[in-house]
């Protein structure tokens, strides 16, 4: 929906000041936030459209306005695009991300806490594109009592997992060549979708350590279709203290209930983008972490819809750019 320029400026003081201090816009508080030469009867005519478009709506007959949660889904999709970051938010996630020795979990567990410390709001991440990682090495060691460690090197840190099936020393150590060999800088999608024709012609070669391969590629499969969530609450504490608390109780139930969240964070657009509900009273701000332009996991910020969306956006902006940075 296109919004002149001078309805754009009145819906961005018209949010900021409700996050403020919750006072509904009017025609006179717009016209002293703002340096529009117009008069008040233009402004109210203004705020008028606003409503009638479903960014604004008025508590009251005779009161002010305050912003619906579609001027709210506006105001973070649209007014944030060019949000800065602190310096100090930036040099922590580009320490986690630079790190590739640790794992992806851990990475994406750090970043997620990073966020939630600084927003002061709970934060989720699902990851739930692992087909999308570039490999650079697999190591597979056996274990006892008939499992084996596989921990397979990625562009963005370790993934490690422990599967059920016995191999001895020898045979894993060739798998975990083989598969190195032949999928370095493929990505995981493409081992699993063409591992087949590449056994069928090194059938021979193979053979000793098959069973190995076809454990591993079973694991993988069934880990890239689960959907795995990953829930920080450092900023709750600071969050409770503030809010009201009928709102916590909603974020807190978001919280406890992993099929919304999944739902919610399924949504993410390929930038930054909010959820805000007008009858839940729960909005969750949130941007997707990509590999090549594709879709790694999405990361969301939840909290009651008066939260501070502009910082949100510049701590989710961070780890955007520095993740992308990072995989060019």
């Amino acid at each position: 929906m296109e919004l002149s320029e001078r309805k754009i400026k009145i819906l961005n003081i018209a949010v900021e000041e409700f996050i403020k201090d919750s006072a509904p816009i009017t025609s006179g508080s717009v016209k002293d936030k703002t340096a529009l030469n117009v008069s008040t009867a233009t402004l109210r005519n203004e705020l008028n459209a606003l409503e009638a478009m479903g960014f604004l709506k008025q508590l009251h007959t005779s009161g002010g306005r305050v912003p619906t949660a579609q001027g709210y889904r506006f105001y973070v999709e649209n007014l944030l695009k060019d949000v800065k970051a602190t310096n100090k938010e930036l040099d922590d996630v580009r320490k986690i991300i630079e790190n590739r020795t640790q794992s992806l979990s851990e990475m994406i567990s750090k970043i997620a806490k990073i966020i939630s410390k600084a927003t002061n709001y709970p934060t989720v991440v699902m990851v739930n594109g692992i087909e999308n990682l570039v490999l650079t090495e697999f190591k597979i060691i056996p274990l006892l009592e008939e499992k084996c460690m596989v921990l397979i090197g990625t562009n963005y840190g370790y993934i490690s997992n422990t599967m059920d099936f016995a191999a001895s020393m020898e045979n894993c150590q060739d798998a975990s060549n083989y598969l190195t060999k032949y999928f370095k800088g493929e990505t995981m999608g493409y081992m699993l979708e063409n591992i087949d024709e590449y056994m069928k012609g090194m059938s021979g070669e193979i053979k000793a350590f098959q069973g190995v391969v076809d454990n591993i590629i079973k694991g993988l499969s069934k880990m890239n279709k689960q959907k795995l969530l990953n829930v920080q609450t450092d900023g709750m504490a600071k969050m409770v203290d503030k809010e009201d608390g009928k709102d916590t109780k909603k974020i807190i139930k978001m919280l406890n209930d992993e099929e919304e969240l999944i739902e919610v964070l399924d949504k993410t657009n390929d930038h930054i983008s909010a959820d805000v509900s007008d009858d839940e009273g729960v909005s969750v701000v949130k941007a997707p972490i990509l590999v090549g332009g594709n879709k790694l996991a999405s990361i969301g910020v939840i909290g009651p819809q008066k939260m501070d969306y502009s910082g949100i956006a510049s701590a989710l902006k961070v780890v955007i750019d520095e993740l992308e940075k990072h995989n060019k």
